[in-house]
């Protein structure tokens, strides 16, 4: 039977190398094994102020890079969850079966409230629209960064919370990790997590960074003391971080590329580096302005928000006769 998975990210700026290496890039893969279902999860933007004008370009520049990185709306459903109104009301429901420890519980709650002085009862909730989405589709699969684990078992124990209280309702989705590549490092910090709201831009590549700004970007990336091109997380963290990044631009093994290097030193395996990401960004930068320039996106939106309705729909109707609301 064909695994159903769903995936959200936020349109909040443009995506780093990591987003695509450690998300897009296996969901062109996955697109063709499984039932996928891609949203720009523009709820969750807004636990934040956003400015509007942002906010919408943002969620159209999102849906253009999926595209752009090989997802193909005729094998996958790609849509923003804004246009199905069942994810705000399932995440209503859940709000009132999750308890309020559980949620004050979630780590990535604590981080964020702590960057802010105003926290919005959204922020705190947000969880619970995260299981919403997830539950609607009756999803097998979820690809998750590390980051986001907690929240995943966190809809797990809603899932089972509901199904023991109000009969079997929710398929118990399980997480979806690469096993390379789903924790892309900064290129200033290897042991923080590549991210672009990062104060510094040389610790991201953009996945529309010019070549010429790559090449300064990797140019000045961090290295460990000695020369030696090897993977060792321990002791060559940010080597093995750049060998990360070769490795799935590239398609080739990291043993592979430790046999090439050798001897070689950190200048030659940079400037390498460098062109290969050069050459896998290029192609996808292209499509990604010639869907913008064409408007087709909005066609693909509109069609995956029908498709996915018509799925969350059915979900919600058994919800709503399960805790006894009249239909």
């Amino acid at each position: 039977m064909t695994k159903r998975v769903f995936s959200g990210i936020q349109p909040s700026g443009t995506l780093t190398i990591g987003n695509y290496l450690g998300a897009m890039k296996n969901f062109v893969k996955l697109q063709g094994e499984a039932d996928c279902l891609f949203c720009v999860v523009d709820l969750h933007a807004i636990t934040v102020p956003q400015d509007p004008a942002a906010l919408r370009e943002n969620t159209i520049n999102l849906a253009a890079l999926y595209l752009a990185a090989g997802i193909n709306p005729q094998q996958a459903t790609l849509f923003v969850q804004s246009h199905v109104p069942a994810h705000a009301e399932l995440g209503w429901i859940l709000q009132c079966v999750v308890h309020y420890g559980e949620l004050g519980r979630m780590t990535q709650f604590k981080d964020k409230s702590a960057q802010r002085d105003v926290v919005t009862a959204g922020l705190f909730t947000y969880p619970a629209l995260m299981a919403a989405d997830i539950l609607l589709y009756q999803t097998d699969l979820v690809p998750v960064g590390e980051d986001q684990k907690q929240h995943l078992e966190l809809t797990r124990d809603l899932a089972e919370r509901f199904n023991q209280r109000y009969g079997e309702t929710f398929v118990i989705p399980d997480v979806y990790i690469p096993k390379i590549g789903g924790r892309i490092m900064s290129l200033e910090d290897p042991t923080k997590k590549m991210s672009k709201s990062d104060a510094s831009a040389g610790a991201y590549i953009s996945m529309l960074d010019t070549p010429d700004v790559i090449r300064k970007k990797i140019s000045r990336a961090v290295t460990d003391s000695g020369r030696e091109v090897r993977f060792d997380k321990e002791n060559k963290a940010a080597v093995s971080n750049l060998l990360t990044i070769y490795s799935l631009c590239a398609n080739v093994s990291i043993a592979e590329l430790e046999a090439r290097y050798e001897g070689k030193g950190y200048g030659q395996f940079k400037k390498d580096l460098a062109e290969v990401v050069v050459s896998e960004l290029e192609p996808i930068q292209a499509r990604y302005r010639e869907l913008l320039a064409t408007g087709e996106i909005l066609d693909v939106l509109r069609d995956g928000a029908e498709r996915a309705a018509a799925r969350a729909e059915a979900t919600l109707k058994t919800v709503k006769e399960r805790l006894g609301f009249v239909l």
